[in-house]
């Protein structure tokens, strides 16, 4: 019962990653798209296309990291002391950006201002995350007799981290320009078909990039994509990525298209997810330590379960609820003010 209540809780944390990502990824996008759109009627489009729903989206950050602390509290010992400094970066540019975003609406004069802190604090936000998962990936030193970190204070920051954290920047700015494109019309609409386009070939860029660089950082990453008959599962997942990517591009080119694109974008992040996914498992700290090293007790994991049994679903009626009351397109003069 410990092994299957250990797998569930790292696939209820994974799960509730994953949904941040894709809920909070697009609305980042757009805070950094803020910066090629300058006229003050389009950026009020563009925030009022999230404005019913972006604040609920940080509920899933905060269900991963207390699910982690509460679940695996050993990684969460060694990870947080690894990564204080993006992720207290992040959590920081992600206050700035919310209070920019309400901000802005209340003044005339200022309002240059906000929109540049708002898009400075998607853009450092989005930069943190990616950043704290580049760090995460390649490793982090640990000293296994004393339960604690045992790196420095800045081996997070790598070529390869950055990497990751450029690569995120590019991908959430797509998921931000194809959900313009299903939310809007006219001029701005086709901007941004054009742009998540390019967008789009640099997501692919960079996932070619990171997936070649990442079985080089460690050997249980080599082994498993590469080892043996590994290869294929790689090359299945290599595919899909690309199928996925081919259908997105083709819809962009369809006017009549405007959910798709985002549909696909989505389909291309969560599939990337999962390929991370396969590269950790079973590791929560890579390659040292173990879901079940850094299991809390039996005990506490079955209380916690009782509550995520309830409090998920509640979480994702509200989510899905909030999205389809405010379904469909918006239009000039319309939204918050």
């Amino acid at each position: 019962m410990s092994l299957d209540l250990t797998v569930i809780w790292a696939f209820v944390i994974a799960f509730a990653v994953l949904v941040y990502v894709v809920l909070d990824g697009f609305d980042l996008g757009l805070g950094m798209l803020f910066a090629v759109e300058g006229d003050n009627e389009d950026r009020d489009i563009m925030m009022n296309s999230v404005a019913p729903v972006w604040d609920g989206n940080e509920t899933w950050l905060v269900l991963g990291g207390g699910g982690l602390f509460a679940a695996f509290p050993l990684a969460y010992a060694l990870i947080l002391p690894a990564l204080y400094v993006p992720i207290i970066v992040m959590l920081l540019a992600l206050i700035f950006r919310g209070v920019a975003f309400e901000f802005r609406w209340r003044t005339q004069r200022w309002r240059p201002v906000w929109d540049l802190a708002f898009i400075g604090g998607s853009t450092i936000a989005t930069l943190a995350q990616g950043i704290a998962l580049g760090g995460l990936l390649q490793g982090i030193t640990i000293d296994k007799a004393a339960r604690s970190y045992a790196g420095g204070w800045w081996d997070w920051l790598t070529p390869f981290s950055i990497t990751v954290g450029v690569a995120l920047t590019i991908g959430y700015m797509l998921l931000g320009a194809t959900w313009l494109v299903m939310k809007t019309n006219g001029p701005l609409q086709t901007r941004m078909r054009n742009r998540a386009w390019f967008l789009g070939l640099g997501t692919v860029a960079f996932i070619g990039i990171i997936s070649l660089w990442t079985p080089f950082l460690q050997d249980g990453y080599y082994s498993r994509w590469i080892g043996g008959w590994n290869i294929l599962l790689a090359i299945v997942v290599a595919g899909a990525v690309l199928l996925i990517a081919y259908g997105m591009f083709r819809t962009l080119q369809v006017r009549e298209h405007d959910y798709w694109p985002f549909v696909l974008a989505l389909a291309m992040f969560t599939l990337s997810f999962v390929g991370l996914g396969i590269s950790m498992f079973p590791y929560i700290v890579p390659v040292e330590v173990t879901i079940w090293e850094a299991a809390a007790p039996e005990n506490s994991q079955v209380f916690m379960l009782v509550g995520a049994t309830f409090l998920i679903p509640v979480i994702l009626a509200y989510t899905v609820y909030s999205y389809w009351v405010f379904r469909g397109k918006i239009h000039p003069g319309e939204g918050y003010h």
